[in-house]
């Protein structure tokens, strides 16, 4: 154990470029470690990347906690360490019996040891790491000093991804009159909050947003942290998407990991108050999945697993090319990294100035026969029809 960590212990330097752990001695999920250092904040840190299955994990540690990590790693787990240095290459291996060996090259100067180590981390996030954010460090993301919580920091990613999204829209809304916005499916409303926030708070607009739930006490608590907050235009109601009529004029509408249909409602609410933006990130698309039957795609569907994701992407396609033919310029984007959840598809749609449904005979007629082909009749053409006949 010594000479293990005597050997770690003299690759955690500046002239490291990158330690790869792999070949387990266990079968496990974790199957490698990379590890590489990083400068945050003008502090060298060590990035350190597990695979684990089809997912990679990232956490940042400082010297000491990563040498520990690393010999934690290869007493028993691995067997083999390979790191890059400036000028060297090492590598550890272990067996499971603990024995210990080392071996050492000499290589020609590495260039990319030499390289900026600020990589992706100084990113500049709209909400920044950092500086305090009071429903950051209500809702446990931040510590009361601004430094965004370890093991939340994929949720800080996650809310300034959906603020980049936002963002990009606000040309289409009017900073001069009250935007109203309603969030479906809004849960714990980190993202609700999030939109309060930025608009109102830093932005300076005048909004109204409405956070809506099925779940009493979900919409009980966030009621209550709005009200400590302070944040006057933001309100939480319990209610069903389908059934929500408590307007007739709204701008915004957001729908998060609505599941199966409930995208379908939101969007066909949205469409019917003419919103000018709709934003959905769909969840648990099982409707197509029950229908769809294909005999020239069979030898395809037949696999379970590609069954469910093919059923996913094409609900989402469908759900954006109705849009598209309702009168909206429509995106598919990645909300946040397949990493972190494999429900990472965005839906937004911007209302066009003037609406064209006469030219999009040619897409209607698309649509039509790929549903004839994989036989299935999705809920959202028929909300359609029904808004058509109202």
């Amino acid at each position: 154990m010594d000479k293990l960590r005597d050997a770690v212990s003299g690759l955690i330097n500046r002239n490291l470029y990158r330690i790869i752990i792999s070949k387990p001695l266990q079968k496990e999920e974790l199957t490698k470690v990379v590890i590489r250092p990083v400068k945050i904040k003008e502090k060298v840190r060590y990035q350190e990347s597990r695979y684990v299955g089809t997912k990679v994990l990232h956490e940042n540690y400082d010297a000491h906690e990563m040498t520990e990590g690393i010999i934690s790693y290869m007493d028993g787990a691995f067997g083999q360490l390979e790191a890059e240095c400036a000028n060297q290459r090492i590598t550890i291996l272990c067996n499971k019996k603990g024995t210990v060996t080392i071996k050492k090259k000499n290589t020609k100067e590495n260039a990319v040891a030499s390289q900026n180590l600020n990589h992706d981390r100084t990113k500049k996030y709209l909400l920044e790491d950092g500086v305090p954010v009071d429903f950051l460090v209500a809702l446990g993301v931040q510590m009361p000093d601004g430094k965004v919580a370890k093991a939340r920091y994929d949720k800080f990613k996650q809310i300034n991804r959906y603020l980049e999204f936002i963002e990009d829209i606000l040309p289409t809304l009017s900073e001069e009159d009250t935007i109203r916005i309603i969030d479906f499916g809004c849960g714990k409303s980190y993202l609700t909050f999030a939109l309060y926030y930025y608009l109102h708070l830093k932005k300076k607009w005048n909004v109204e947003i409405v956070g809506l739930d099925l779940k009493q006490d979900v919409i009980d608590t966030c009621n209550r942290l709005k009200d400590r907050l302070g944040y006057e235009g933001l309100r939480f109601l319990q209610g069903d998407i389908r059934d929500y009529e408590n307007t007739d004029q709204v701008d915004m509408v957001v729908s998060l990991h609505a599941c199966d249909t409930a995208t379908d409602y939101a969007i066909a609410k949205a469409v019917s108050w003419d919103a000018k933006v709709i934003m959905a990130v769909p969840c648990c698309q099982h409707e197509m999945n029950r229908q769809i039957h294909c005999q020239e795609l069979q030898p395809v569907l037949k696999y379970g697993i590609i069954k469910e994701r093919m059923s996913a992407l094409l609900t989402d396609a469908y759900r954006a090319d109705c849009l598209e033919l309702l009168g909206y310029d429509t995106q598919i984007l990645e909300f946040i990294d397949m990493e972190h959840t494999p429900k990472n598809i965005l839906i937004r749609a911007v209302r066009k100035n003037q609406k064209a449904m006469s030219a999009n005979a040619g897409k209607e007629q698309a649509l039509f026969q790929m549903k004839e082909l994989l036989n299935v009749d999705p809920l959202l053409g028929h909300l359609i029809e029904e808004m058509k006949e109202q």
